[in-house]
């Protein structure tokens, strides 16, 4: 029996997630500050006619309104007017079309500027300003689209693939040794099938030890499984156990179906499972609430929970942005102290910002994992937030 397995592109593919993970840790450590920091986020899909839209008369409609906010000659209006002209410059000059989401984060007081352009979507333009950087979006963008493996197999060869913030990061063909059929009879006919049979079990065996070293390696959450039902059923017997419950049933592929046709397909099955299990975890949840278990609901207690490192999942409804557009003042005790900027003109004002990105940086912050529910109705008898807890206070 000679098998092979291809690693393809996957050096490459892995520094596009490095840089998303590199940004994000930067994001979360960035320390208040009196000054505004500029979050945006752009939808760089091409519309109908396949034109990419045109960024900069959005971006000076929303920089001349905000710019409004402060008096001219503050140093608050000169930072954001120098981090306003820096992003026109970079989409003028530094966009790769074919992105399909670009995020940008600008504070020029503390000489903050990163960018990330993104192979995921972002579903509408928008413009934040507040003393720190904004992520419920970016969080919402990695929930949409997780880490997850993809195998198409059939009998002698599998293609498995690791996809994640809309992109594909590694890629493994494994092939085994073709048996192919002649017309023989009796005990020859016999030899023959249990030699199929072997080479194909053997096969099976190596993409399940293939994929189990791709899942624990890269810490796969969710395995997507397509191909003939015969192969598809041998391979989830050679799964090791505790990787079974992570397989989400497949879609009908092509075994020669593109790259794209795989992601296209298989995220769709990602999503569907995960509003499967959207309607369970909230019954868990209210369920832990009512016994006085490991879990909170609503808005207050969610958020004193994130402050004092309670919270292991943090569940948000995703319709939470657009329903709580308030900003909530935030005291000493839900934020870090803003240090003085020395002579500013905004050091006493109450410090502002949307409730929900309040909750995710906090739980970006204290490690939680975060889960958005797709069904707003849900969440909706609590106020569109709730959350599983690591302790509770005695």
């Amino acid at each position: 029996m000679s098998t092979s397995t291809e690693p393809i592109n996957a050096e490459n593919a892995l520094a596009g997630e490095s840089a998303a993970a590199q940004l994000l840790e930067k994001l979360v450590d960035f320390e208040p500050t009196t000054f505004p920091v500029l979050s945006v986020y752009l939808n760089m899909q091409p519309d109908q006619h396949g034109r990419t839209p045109d960024l900069r008369p959005y971006l000076e409609r929303e920089f001349k309104s905000l710019a409004h906010t402060w008096q001219v000659g503050t140093t608050e209006r000169e930072s954001f007017d120098r981090d306003a002209g820096r992003i026109l410059a970079f989409v003028d000059q530094g966009l790769d079309h074919s992105a399909n989401g670009l995020a940008l984060f600008a504070c020029s007081a503390k000489e903050f500027f990163e960018t990330i352009q993104l192979d995921a979507s972002i579903h509408e333009h928008r413009v934040y300003v507040y003393h720190q950087p904004h992520l419920y979006q970016l969080a919402l963008i990695d929930d949409e689209n997780p880490r997850y493996a993809a195998v198409l197999t059939d009998a002698n060869r599998a293609r498995i693939f690791v996809f994640g913030l809309g992109m594909k990061l590694d890629e493994s063909r494994i092939t085994g040794k073709k048996m192919h059929r002649v017309k023989v009879g009796g005990w020859s006919q016999a030899r023959y099938q249990r030699r199929v049979d072997n080479a194909q079990q053997q096969h099976v065996k190596e993409v399940a030890e293939h994929l189990a070293k791709i899942v624990r390696e890269d810490h796969i959450t969710q395995i997507v499984i397509a191909g003939d039902s015969e192969t598809v059923s041998r391979l989830m017997e050679e799964l090791p156990q505790e990787f079974r419950g992570m397989v989400v049933e497949g879609p009908t592929l092509a075994r020669d179906a593109s790259e794209q046709e795989i992601f296209s397909s298989t995220i769709d099955k990602i999503r569907e499972d995960s509003v499967k299990c959207d309607g369970e975890k909230v019954d868990r949840l209210l369920e832990a609430y009512r016994a006085r278990g490991l879990a909170v609901v609503g808005p207050e207690a969610t958020l004193e929970a994130l402050t004092n490192g309670q919270v292991d999942e943090l569940l948000l409804s995703k319709l939470l942005e657009r329903t709580n557009q308030e900003p909530v003042q935030v005291d000493a005790i839900v934020a870090p102290e803003i240090p003085d900027s020395g002579g500013g003109t905004e050091s006493d004002r109450p410090r502002e910002a949307s409730l929900p990105d309040l909750l995710v940086t906090k739980g970006k912050q204290t490690g939680a994992d975060i889960t958005f529910i797709e069904d707003s109705t849900l969440l909706e008898s609590v106020g569109g937030v709730g959350a599983f807890l690591r302790w509770r206070n005695a």
